[in-house]
């Protein structure tokens, strides 16, 4: 048991280690802009893209959708708010929300 515990926090250290550098960088910003931009997009264009983005994250397996949840929080927490039967107003408040705090979070510090 314990070789696989040091397997899987050496696992989540080399997957991780990478992302002080991506988010300094403004990597990690570009990234989540042109996510954010696809989601804008798609709104305008043809909403009911979001509905099928959803629909194919919840058809993953588990462990797949966890880790897109990990990794893509933000843009995830979106999508789920989309989905919701909230009213049209308030769906795309939250989704302006959700986007302008993610990206302000990763604009890389002065200095």
């Amino acid at each position: 048991m314990d070789a696989i515990v040091n397997a899987f926090v050496g696992t989540i250290e080399l997957v991780t280690a990478p992302i002080p550098f991506l988010a300094s960088s403004g990597i990690l910003l570009a990234a989540f802009a042109a996510l954010w931009a696809a989601v804008a997009i798609a709104l305008v264009r043809k909403p009911a893209r979001l509905d099928a983005a959803w629909a194919r994250l919840r058809a993953l397996p588990l462990l797949v959708q966890v880790v897109a949840w990990v990794l893509l929080l933000p843009v995830v927490a979106g999508l789920w708010v989309w989905h919701t039967g909230w009213p049209r107003e308030a769906r795309v408040v939250v989704l302006a929300g959700i986007a302008t705090w993610n990206l302000v979070m990763f604009l890389p510090a002065a200095g």
